[in-house]
C-alpha cells in the first residue's frame, strides 16, 4: 500500500473488503471487475476517483448476468451509465501490436519506495529524512523526494527511480539524526 501511495507502483488490486478502507488521493482510474450486490458499495468504490474537482474514470466490466445489478446502480445514482461493447477477442491485441511496432511500452512508475529501519520510536521525523537526502551530504534536489511515511519502527520514503540506488547507498552509509539505520527496498509480500 505504501508503494502505491508513494507512486512506486502504478496499479493496486484490492478485494471488495480491502477497498472499503482505502482513502487515496488523486486516483485516475477505478476498474470494477465485478459489480457489487449493493448500489451503495458501487458508489463508494467509484468515489475513489475524481475527488475534489479532479477528473477520474470508473470502468466496470459487466456481462449479461449483471443486468439487474446495473439497473439497480442506475436507479441509485439516477443516471444511465455509458456503455461500450468490448472488441472481439484478438482485435485489441492486433491493434496494440501494430501501434507499438515491436517496441516495448514503458509502464514503470516514476518513484521508488525505500525502507528505513527507523521510525517514531527512534524519534525520526519526515524533515530528518528529507534533510539527509537534500542536505549537504545527500545533495538530491527536493523534486526527487516524494511522500515520507513514518511508522513506529520503520519509515518509507519515495524517491525518483533514477536516484534510488544512490539514495540507498548514501542513507545506508551516512547518518540520520546522528544515528545509522539500515536502508533498502521494502520486501515484497507474496
Amino acid at each position: 500500500m505504501a508503494k502505491f501511495r508513494n507512486h512506486s507502483v502504478r496499479v493496486l488490486v484490492a478485494t471488495d473488503v480491502a477497498a472499503r478502507g482505502l482513502d487515496i488521493e488523486g486516483l485516475d482510474l477505478v476498474v470494477n471487475v465485478e459489480l457489487p450486490h449493493q448500489p451503495e458499495i458501487y458508489v463508494h468504490r467509484i468515489g475513489r476517483t475524481g475527488r475534489a474537482g479532479k477528473t477520474g474514470l470508473a470502468l466496470s466490466l459487466v456481462g449479461p448476468q449483471d443486468g439487474a445489478k446495473l439497473k439497480a446502480i442506475e436507479a441509485a445514482i439516477r443516471s444511465p451509465l455509458e456503455r461500450q461493447v468490448a472488441p472481439p477477442a484478438g482485435a485489441e491485441r492486433a491493434r496494440t501490436d501494430a501501434s507499438t511496432s515491436g517496441s516495448a511500452v514503458h509502464t514503470d512508475a516514476a518513484m521508488e519506495t525505500l525502507y528505513i529501519a527507523g521510525g517514531r520510536k527512534d524519534k525520526l521525523r519526515p524533515g530528518d529524512i528529507l534533510g539527509a537526502l537534500t542536505g549537504e551530504a545527500g545533495g538530491f534536489p527536493g523534486t526527487d523526494v516524494g511522500k515520507i511515511e513514518i511508522h513506529e519502527r520503520f519509515s518509507y520514503v519515495a524517491i525518483a527511480r533514477g536516484s534510488a540506488k544512490r539514495a540507498i547507498e548514501l542513507l545506508g552509509a551516512g547518518r540520520i539524526k546522528g544515528k545509522k539505520f539500515k536502508v533498502g527496498l521494502p520486501r515484497s509480500r507474496s
